[in-house]
């Protein structure tokens, strides 16, 4: 074969995988726009507004945690919200919007997120984040019954407090629910990859989370440019199908409002994470759990383990909906928060 003829069919090749490329982007901007200019019920929704002034609970180690109450001050029942990881406690705003009628509501940002300080890498862990609760339960809720709510690394958090202060739990823990979260074996799937391919992949993430960190200024720099491919990932990773524009919207502020410094940071700890042990303390006292059948952060078979060790607890299964169903179907979500908060208070009164 011809030096000139080898010449011609790199060139074309190189021509056909470039128009490849353009229909890909093309495609991708097409589906992108669709997808803003879908009906949006939550286009005037002020996402990110619902502030109160807020205090400080420093922790064992010294950072200075964000906190902030609302609802009823004087209400028999204090509820504690606990956000999921690369979130705020924004993430609750719907929860926050319609429940201040309800309870007493504590809201806080995990160290290294939302408006609290940044953390040491050595201490970005769950069990950390368990040791924090217990810091944030004695310095605004030292008294009274209390009900836990926790999404994702938020829930996880709540059965590292069970795991290191199981007697608080039925004492003045009177209810708990767990959102879209686990009690382990995450590593097992990973963002949706079952089977062999995840158990391939596994091994290569803590040298990926090493690279990560040491290059996080440019990562950080490309991100912040946007890509409609953002947009995407973003709604698969935390929705079902047809969330509205401004519910991913929300999502990707909260997700650049997280530095990739302390995604990396954090990420370990997914990996190593095993409270299923923990789950036991639970028995005693009400709880939900709750989960999209979409959710590909923390799968539905990981709710069910939970459900299998807790037959006593309801079950909500929210079909269609993804990792952040407590806002793509926030009523139903609510309204299983409503019958949780009567139930602990039910069995607070009966102590």
């Amino acid at each position: 074969m011809s030096r000139r003829r080898n010449v011609g069919l790199v060139a074309l090749a190189t021509g056909v995988a470039g128009a490849a490329v353009a229909a890909g982007v093309a495609a991708e901007r097409r589906a992108v726009g669709r997808a803003r200019r879908a009906p949006d019920p939550y286009a005037d929704e002020p996402f990110g507004k619902l502030h109160t002034e807020g205090l400080k609970v420093v922790t064992d180690d010294g950072v200075a945690l964000h906190v902030e109450i609302d609802g009823k001050a004087d209400a028999p029942l204090t509820v504690v919200f606990l956000h999921g990881f690369t979130l705020s406690m924004d993430a609750f705003h719907f929860q926050r919007r319609d429940l201040t009628d309800a309870a007493r509501l504590v809201f806080y940002d995990h160290r290294s997120h939302g408006a609290s300080a940044r953390s040491g890498p050595e201490h970005c862990t769950i069990d950390q984040l368990g040791k924090d609760l217990d810091a944030v339960l004695q310095a605004v809720a030292p008294a009274g019954p209390v009900v836990l709510v926790g999404h994702s690394m938020g829930g996880m958090t709540i059965l590292s407090l069970a795991d290191q202060r199981p007697h608080l739990f039925g004492e003045r823990i009177a209810g708990v629910g767990l959102l879209s979260t686990s009690t382990g074996n995450l590593a097992k799937e990973l963002v949706g990859v079952p089977g062999v391919f995840s158990r391939l992949i596994n091994p290569l993430v803590p040298t990926g989370a090493a690279l990560v960190r040491r290059r996080a200024g440019a990562i950080e720099r490309g991100r912040r440019v946007g890509s409609d491919f953002g947009f995407l990932v973003t709604r698969y990773l935390s929705y079902g199908p047809g969330a509205p524009p401004s519910l991913v919207a929300f999502m990707e502020q909260m997700l650049l409002d997280t530095p990739i410094e302390v995604m990396a940071e954090f990420f370990d700890t997914f990996l190593s994470h095993d409270k299923l042990k923990a789950l036991g303390v639970l028995k005693d006292v009400p709880v939900l759990i709750s989960c999209g059948s979409r959710d590909v952060l923390t799968p539905l078979s990981h709710s069910q383990v939970m459900a299998d060790g807790l037959p006593g607890a309801e079950f909500q299964v929210l079909h269609g909906a993804g990792h952040m169903a407590k806002l793509e179907r926030h009523d139903d979500v609510n309204n299983a928060l409503r019958r949780l908060f009567d139930r602990a208070a039910e069995r607070a009164a009966m102590k």
